[in-house]
């Protein structure tokens, strides 16, 4: 197979993966009962992996720290959001305050 046959081929794969976990919900929706416990769990563990998606991409850039205007940006951000003020406030102060320690020269 050509390189360009492996990247389809692959695409492909993903494609229907990615469809059959979509059809899974629907299909198992009365068939399986998940107990009060493995409910509690599967929201934990989404909750951790979504912390975990934010930390690596506020803090690494290219394999490595991403300095302080990018980390604080996000730390103001997720203040906001924890306090639960409006998305859009939320994505403003996050990006001004990146934009502000940028402008006084903190990397």
């Amino acid at each position: 197979m050509t390189g360009e046959a492996v990247t389809i081929a692959a695409i492909l794969v993903l494609a229907v993966g990615t469809y059959a976990f979509r059809l899974a919900g629907p299909l198992l929706h009365g068939r399986v009962e998940l107990s009060a416990r493995v409910r509690q769990l599967l929201s934990t563990a989404a909750a951790v992996l979504l912390v975990a998606l934010a930390a690596t991409a506020a803090l690494t850039e290219a394999q490595g720290f991403a300095h302080w205007a990018r980390p604080a940006g996000v730390l103001a951000g997720g203040v906001l959001a924890w306090r639960r003020a409006p998305f859009v406030v939320v994505v403003i102060a996050a990006a001004a305050t990146t934009a502000l320690l940028r402008f006084a020269g903190v990397p």
